[in-house]
C-alpha cells in the first residue's frame, strides 16, 4: 500500500516480502500537503516497536486484507492504537480480488469495538487495492480530513525533540538512527542527547537518500554522529552544549546500570523456583542488523520457552558477528544466530576452529521454527509405555542349575518372548526383567494368549513367589516437540 502511495517499490528489497524494518516516508499530495508515513512491520514479534510507534503517530491506518480478515497481529494493532488514544482509519486492501468481502471485515471489526461510519460509528474506512492503485486518493483525502479535525500543530522555531524509530550500526557510517522530529527544527551541528547516548548531528539524510541541512516537525531523517546505538523509541532532545549532553547521557547510563544490577527482592516463589532447577537451558547469542529486529527476535525466543526448557540469551546486539560473540558462544557451546548479518573473517575462522554453529536467517518465522526444532531435540525423547499383557504366577519350579521358571496364568492380553516385564508383589515392583523363554507343556512357543497357562523363564531374576503378578509392556520412544 505504501509503495502504491509513494509510486516506488520498497517491498522488492525486503526479504520474504515482509517489512521488517520500520521505514519512514514522506508523501507529497496533489494539493501540496506533506504526509509522513511510518511503516511498521505487521509481524506480531514487532509489537513492542509498534506499541512505541503508535505513540509517535497522529493517525493510525489499519490495513486489513479483504480476503483473509483479521489476523492476531491486526487485533494487537487495534489494541495498541486504543491504548495510545490515536484515531484510526481502516484501509480494506485487496478489494480487487474476486473473493474479497469488505462487508465481512467491517462486521469482524465490530467484535473489537471498531465501528465504521457506515455502521453508525466514528471510524472512517476506505476500500483500496494497492495492486490496482484503486481508492488511494480517497484514502489521502480521509487522512487530510482527519488531520484537520485533530488540528495538528507544532512549533518549528525551537530546539528539536524527536523519537528514534530505528537505529543500527552501519559499517561505514557508525551508529545511525532514524529519527522522527516531533517539534522544533533539527539542524546539522546540533548537540543532542538520545536515551543514554549523546552526539552531534554530522549529517542528515531524508527518506529519498538525499542529504538535508535541517528537518522540521514530523520529518523523518537518518542522523549520523551518535556516540552509540540508541534503543528504538528513545527520546531525542537537543541541548545547549556538548558538556551538558555528556552529563545527561552519563547520568542516564548510570541509572540503566543501577536498574540492571539491583536484584529484585527475594520472595518465596523465587526461592522455590531457584530450588527447582530441573529446567534445561538453551543458550543462544543473537546478532541482527537493526535494534528493532533484535528486540523482536529476543522477545519471540523468550516466548517459545516452556517449563522444561527455556531459552537463555547470552548476548544480543546490533552489527556483524565479531570474535567476541564467537568466544562467548564457544564458552557455553551456544549457537550463534545472525539475522541479516554475517561474521567478519576472523570471527568465521574462530567459529570453524571452535566448531560453533553459525545460523543465518533473513525471515523471522524460519528462525523461530528452527530454534523450536532444535530445542525440542535437546529434550530427551518421550518414553511411551503400552501394557501388552498381565499374568499371575501360580507356582515356581527350578529350571537348570540356577534359574527358576514361573508357572503363569495369562489373565489378559498376550505374553510374547523377548518382551520387557515387571514383576510386582502386592503392587510393589520387585524386579524389571525380560521374558527369556516361554513353554507350553514341552514345546517352546513365541506367544501365549489370555486364559492359557504356560511356563516362563525370566532373565536375571530369581526372586519369584507364587501370587506375584507379571506385567508386560512395550516401550516406544517419541521425539519431543514444543
Amino acid at each position: 500500500l505504501l509503495d502504491a502511495l509513494r509510486g516506488t517499490n520498497v517491498v522488492a528489497g525486503e526479504s520474504g516480502g515482509i517489512t521488517q524494518h520500520i521505514g519512514a516516508y514522506q508523501i507529497k499530495t496533489k494539493g501540496g500537503d506533506l504526509i509522513t508515513f511510518l511503516d511498521t512491520p505487521g509481524h506480531e514479534a514487532f509489537s513492542e516497536m509498534r506499541a512505541r510507534g503508535a505513540n509517535v503517530t497522529d493517525i493510525v491506518i489499519l490495513v486489513v486484507a479483504a480476503d483473509d480478515g483479521l489476523m492476531p497481529q491486526t487485533i494487537e494493532a487495534i489494541n495498541h492504537t486504543k491504548a495510545a488514544g490515536v484515531p484510526m482509519i481502516v484501509a480494506i486492501n485487496k478489494c480487487d480480488k474476486p473473493e474479497a468481502n469488505p462487508q465481512k471485515v467491517r462486521e469482524r471489526l465490530l467484535e473489537h469495538e471498531v465501528i465504521v461510519e457506515d455502521m453508525g460509528g466514528e471510524t472512517q474506512d476506505v476500500e483500496v487495492s494497492a495492486l490496482k492503485k484503486q481508492g488511494l486518493d480517497t484514502l489521502i483525502d480521509k487522512i487530510l480530513l482527519q488531520s484537520e479535525l485533530l488540528e495538528l500543530v507544532a512549533n518549528p522555531d525551537r530546539a528539536a525533540e524527536g523519537n528514534v524509530i530505528e537505529a543500527q550500526l552501519d559499517k561505514g557510517r557508525g551508529a545511525v538512527a532514524t529519527i522522527l522530529v516531533r517539534r522544533g527544527t533539527l539542524k546539522v551541528g546540533d548537540t543532542f542527547v538520545v536515551g543514554a547516548e549523546s552526539g552531534k548531528v554530522r549529517a542528515m539524510i531524508n527518506d529519498q537518500g538525499q542529504q538535508v541541512k535541517s528537518a522540521g516537525p514530523s520529518t523523518p531523517v537518518e542522523v549520523l554522529g551518535l556516540s552509540g546505538v540508541p534503543m528504538a523509541g528513545d527520546q531525542m532532545t537537543v541541548v545547549e552544549n556538548e558538556a551538558r549532553a555528556r552529563e545527561v547521557a552519563a547520568y542516564r547510563q548510570e541509572q540503566a546500570t543501577k536498574k540492571r544490577t539491583t536484584a529484585a527482592p527475594t520472595s518465596f516463589e523465587h526461592m522455590f523456583s531457584a530450588l527447582n532447577t530441573q529446567v534445561i537451558e538453551y543458550p543462544v547469542v543473537v546478532k541482527g542488523d537493526v535494534q528493532g529486529s533484535v528486540e523482536a527476535i529476543v522477545s519471540s525466543l523468550n516466548k517459545i520457552s516452556t517449563d522444561e526448557i527455556k531459552v537463555r540469551i547470552l548476548h544480543s546486539g546490533v552489527g556483524a558477528i565479531t570474535e567476541s560473540d564467537v568466544t562467548l558462544a564457544a564458552a557455553s557451546r551456544a549457537p550463534l544466530i545472525g539475522f541479516n548479518v554475517r561474521p567478519n573473517a576472523k570471527a568465521r575462522q574462530l567459529a570453524e576452529r571452535e566448531k560453533i554453529s553459525l545460523r543465518y536467517y533473513d525471515v523471522i518465522y524460519d528462525l523461530l521454527e528452527e530454534v523450536r526444532g532444535e530445542m525440542a531435540g535437546q529434550l530427551a525423547p518421550e518414553r511411551i509405555e503400552t501394557v501388552v499383557g498381565r499374568a499371575e504366577v501360580l507356582q515356581v519350579f527350578p529350571a537348570g542349575k540356577k534359574d527358576k521358571a514361573a508357572g503363569l496364568l495369562v489373565l489378559d492380553g498376550i505374553i510374547r518372548k523377548g518382551l520387557a516385564a515387571r514383576l510386582t508383589r502386592d503392587d510393589v515392583i520387585v524386579s524389571r526383567t525380560n521374558i527369556a523363554s516361554l513353554r507350553r507343556f514341552k514345546d517352546d512357543v513365541s506367544e501365549v494368549r489370555a486364559g492359557m497357562e504356560c511356563g516362563a523363564v525370566l532373565q536375571d531374576t530369581n526372586d519369584i513367589k507364587p501370587g506375584d503378578m507379571l506385567e508386560l509392556f512395550e516401550v516406544e520412544e517419541r521425539q519431543r516437540t514444543l
